[in-house]
Order: structure tokens, then C-alpha cells, then sequence
């Protein structure tokens, strides 16, 4: 048995989590962060990309909307490298109630985001694919984000700080003595073995698993409303801005560019399990519908992938028959010796990824009360390790910098022009032995074949870099496939359907995949 101390353990590594580490590293406390699996592996990873610039809950849900603001404006400059400015629009649809845009117009008036109406044409010369019947247009500052690049940018910040942060250690117990948290045993699923770690304040940011980690600690009623939606990306970017149906939120009312393609979502149900990753065929065809209302063809643009996320919803008021549309999206901060008499434990849950560094801000400032020590944080001005410049990213910058070192070094992934020289920093900086890790970190395979022409690359790069078996290379290659496969089986139709079957071919016909001799790996 392995024995840690530190002063704050930060259970989850999604963005609150990872923001919570970097906050907590600036201010020159030691923190430890332990997760089940990867960074951002659960609800951070599995969304639409949306930068929040609040409008979508001005008439709803206002006190959301003014934190989302206020955190839109101040993520544009720690996070720059992160973000696309794509700007958003909110068009009225005839589908839509025509008399909300005056209502909504009040309202971004109200919560303070920023918002401008602009003419249909001038709306339709911006975005062409857009629906010509649309009736009202309104300007807001919605962006997209990559959350992967974000939360390992945390992440590295706070390691460069002293942190220690521990991927796929599973919590299997939280310590306590008496009416005292006093850290948590963890199982290191890599080297199987289990670790004790001592911690002055125990945070619980488990995000839709939160409820299960409070349990864990003797303590009840923190009640998650797991609100499940469904994501569809399509293999190009149908639009080059944020938009939004002008209406009260539903299912399949935005779509958002991020990267090289562009995402539509979402439902929202309630999900007994925040682990049930469950796709029903007619979500897809409720998303496909929906999108032809913003974008007249949508359905003859090819769907690349279906995935599900799980909002950590939390209400303490309500019963559990709440509609999760109902729930507010605004988070909670739990101090659960003031709540349920236990010391040295809280809990942050809720909010929105776009608020993930206030969220975290709010809770280090409750740890330090907590260990009697005045640190003031730093996140609101502090920039995250490769945003220093202050530079949005801008779709095509990867290919710009590779026709300008067009011979000088192998593209291993075209879809996303992930270099060799990057993969191999990569395996070497994490010692991953997970392509689907990988991935996270680098886009790698994520592109219109979805690793049908890389992912094999990847792995004999893999096996001579990081020294492993072929058995375990090809472990990690059939797993990356797998787990593609699972957001590609509900949308087989069309060039969809054509492109999987010539993936098969590839991995039929270069490495029989059906025959390889493989042994399990985890990261």
C-alpha cells in the first residue's frame, strides 16, 4: 500500500477538476487529482463544443446566462489558443415562435450579453447554407472550444506547479474518521495497486458521478439528475458560425463549427445511469430532422459520428420526477460540514463547461477557508500554458504550417495533419499506451475516416517509441476501433456506410484484424 499526503484532492478530471488542480497550483497549494480514466474521458469530452456566450438561457435561465457572460469574456484571454471566435447567430425559424425574439432581445439587454440584430440578408450573406426563410437575426459571441486542448493545458500548469495528476486511478473508498473526511484510498488500474491518500480537504468534482462519490463518504441526498443528450458530428463544417434556433432551448436547436467539422445536438432526458451511453436510432433521426430546419440539406450532408453526453444537473429542492430541461444549469457549491455536519469534504457539481473556471475558483476559495489560509486566486488573469500570446486559434492554421514544411516531415493523420514528430512527443511526454488517448490530445483519427488511414500508423509508432509487445499494440489499435465503431454503427447509411466498408477493407486487407493475436492494456 502506497501512502500520499497532500493538502487538496480533487476527485475528477474533467474541465471543473483540471481547473480546480490549475487554480489550486497557482495559489502554492499541493493538490492531487485522480480520475477513473483519461482526462475529459466523461461529460467535458462528450459535447458540442459551445463556448457559451449565454444568450441560450437569457429568458429561461438568467442567472446562467450572466455567469456564462461574464466566463465567455474572461476564457477569451486565458484560453485563447483553445478558441475559435466564430461568433453566433440566433435566427427565428417558422418553426419558431415569433414573438420570443422580442423577449430574448430583452433579456440579453437584462443579463448583460452583448447581442445585435442584424438584417436577414446580411444574415444569410454570413452564413448561405442558412435557412433563406428565417424572419429574425440576432449577433451574439458564442465561440467554440477545444475542451481536450483546454483541460491538458490546465493540467500541464498545474504539474509544471507540483501537482500530481493521477489518470485512471479509481476511487474505491473515501476515508473517514469520524465526522471527518480524511482523503480517499484509490486503485491504480495501470499497475494494480491500490494508494492511500491523506488530504486536508477532499473535493468531490465527479461531475455526474458526484452522487455516487458523496455515497462513497456516508453521505446522501446529493441528488444528480443525469440529463443525457445526443450529438451527431457531420464531415464538414456546414456553417462557420454558432447557430441557434431563437426559441425557448430544445433538442436539436444548435450548430456549432468546431474544428474541421460541425456538431448538432442535442436531446435531453433523464438517464437512470450516467454511464449508459445508449444511441436510439430515432434521436438520430429527431437531430437529422432538426437540422434540416436550420440548414435546408442537411440530411444529404454525410453524418461522420454519434455520441452522448450526460449533464450533472443537480437540484436539491425538486423530486426526482424533475423534466432535466426544468433543472437549471447554474452549479452548486457544497459545503457539506455546514450541510450534512462532515468536515473536509465538498462537493461541486452542475454549471456548464463554459463555467468551469469560475466553478473552480468558487470552490478553492471555499478549500482555503477551510485550511485557514488567505490565498487570493488567479485563473481570471492567469494564461493557460500556450495561450500566452493571446491568439485565438483559426481553422486552417495546421495547414498552413505544414504546406510551409511540406518535405520535412511524414503526416500521420490527414484529416486532422497530426505530424509524426507531435505523436512521437506525445507518447514520450505521457508514456500513454492508448491510442484513444491519444487521441484526445492530439485530434488523432478523429477526421472523415475516423482512423481508417492512420490509427494503424499510430500504433506500429507506438511500438517502437514506447517499447511494447506487438500483442499490446495491437490491443490499443483494436480498442481505438472499438471505441470509434460505437458512434459510427447508428449512423450507417449513405457515404457513411461506404466509408466504413472500405475502413474494413483496409484493416482486413493490411492487418487482418480479425486474427490479430492481442492482450488487454489499459492507458
Amino acid at each position: 500500500m502506497i501512502a500520499l499526503t497532500t493538502d487538496v484532492l480533487v476527485i475528477g478530471g474533467g474541465a471543473t477538476g483540471a481547473g480546480l488542480a490549475w487554480d489550486a497550483a497557482l495559489r502554492g497549494l499541493d493538490v492531487i487529482l485522480v480520475d477513473r480514466a483519461d482526462l475529459a474521458e466523461g461529460t467535458s469530452g462528450r459535447f458540442h463544443g459551445l463556448l457559451h456566450s449565454g444568450a441560450r438561457y437569457v429568458v429561461k435561465d438568467p442567472p446562467a446566462a450572466r455567469e456564462c457572460i461574464a466566463e465567455n469574456r474572461i476564457l477569451r484571454q486565458i484560453a485563447a489558443d483553445c478558441i475559435e471566435d466564430t461568433g453566433g447567430l440566433f435566427v427565428t425559424t417558422p418553426w419558431d415562435d415569433p414573438a420570443y425574439a422580442d423577449r430574448f432581445a430583452q433579456a440579453c439587454t437584462e443579463t448583460g450579453v452583448d447581442c445585435e440584430e442584424i438584417s436577414i440578408r446580411e444574415a444569410l450573406r454570413q452564413e448561405q447554407r442558412l435557412n433563406p426563410e428565417i424572419s429574425r437575426a440576432f449577433r451574439v459571441p458564442d465561440a467554440s472550444m477545444d475542451i481536450w486542448k483546454t483541460v491538458w493545458a490546465m493540467a500541464r500548469g498545474a504539474e509544471q506547479r507540483g501537482a500530481r495528476i493521477l489518470t485512471y486511478h479509481e476511487v474505491t473508498a473515501i476515508r473517514r474518521s469520524a465526522a471527518q473526511v480524511t482523503g480517499a484510498t484509490v486503485r491504480d488500474l495501470r499497475g494494480d495497486r491500490e494508494l492511500e491518500i491523506e488530504a486536508r480537504v477532499t473535493v468531490n468534482a465527479a461531475g455526474a458521478w458526484a452522487g455516487q462519490i458523496a455515497s462513497q463518504a456516508g453521505i446522501e441526498g446529493v441528488r444528480i439528475f443525469p440529463g443525457r443528450g445526443i450529438m451527431i458530428a457531420m464531415n464538414h463544417r456546414l456553417v462557420n458560425t454558432v447557430v441557434n434556433r431563437c426559441d425557448m432551448p430544445g433538442d436539436g436547436d444548435i450548430l456549432v463549427p468546431i474544428r474541421t467539422v460541425s456538431v448538432i445536438g442535442t436531446t435531453d432526458e433523464r438517464a437512470d445511469d450516467p454511464d449508459d451511453q445508449t444511441v436510439r436510432p430515432a434521436d438520430v433521426q429527431q437531430m437529422l430532422d432538426a437540422g434540416e430546419k436550420l440548414v435546408p440539406g442537411f440530411r444529404e450532408a454525410r453524418a461522420l459520428r454519434v455520441w452522448t453526453g450526460v449533464r450533472p444537473l443537480f437540484e436539491d429542492a425538486k423530486s426526482a420526477d424533475t423534466e432535466t430541461r426544468d433543472v437549471t444549469r447554474a452549479h452548486a457549491l457544497l459545503d457539506h460540514r455546514e450541510r450534512d455536519g462532515v468536515d473536509g469534504f465538498l462537493t461541486i457539481t452542475g454549471g456548464k463547461v463554459t463555467t468551469f473556471r469560475l466553478m473552480a475558483a468558487e470552490t478553492v476559495d471555499m478549500a482555503c477557508d477551510m485550511l485557514g489560509t488567505a490565498r487570493p486566486g488567479r485563473t481570471a488573469t492567469e494564461p493557460l500554458p500556450g495561450s500566452e500570446a493571446g491568439e485565438h486559434y483559426r481553422i486552417g492554421t495546421r495547414l498552413a504550417r505544414k504546406e510551409a514544411q511540406l518535405l520535412d516531415e511524414q503526416v500521420i493523420c490527414e484529416c486532422e495533419l497530426v505530424p509524426r514528430g507531435r505523436l512521437e512527443e506525445t507518447l514520450r511526454r505521457t508514456g500513454s499506451t492508448s491510442l484513444d488517448d491519444v487521441r484526445r490530445q492530439l485530434r488523432l483519427g478523429m477526421g472523415p475516416c475516423q482512423g481508417g488511414f492512420c490509427i494503424y500508423r499510430a500504433a506500429g509508432i507506438m511500438h517502437g517509441a514506447q517499447g511494447l509487445s506487438a500483442e499490446r499494440s495491437d490491443a490499443s489499435m483494436l480498442a481505438f476501433l472499438q471505441e470509434r465503431w460505437k458512434g459510427v454503427w447508428p449512423i450507417l447509411y449513405g457515404d457513411q456506410l461506404r466509408q466504413s466498408r472500405f475502413d474494413e477493407w483496409v484493416f482486413h486487407g493490411v492487418l487482418d484484424v480479425d486474427h490479430l493475436p492481442s492482450e488487454g492494456a489499459i492507458g
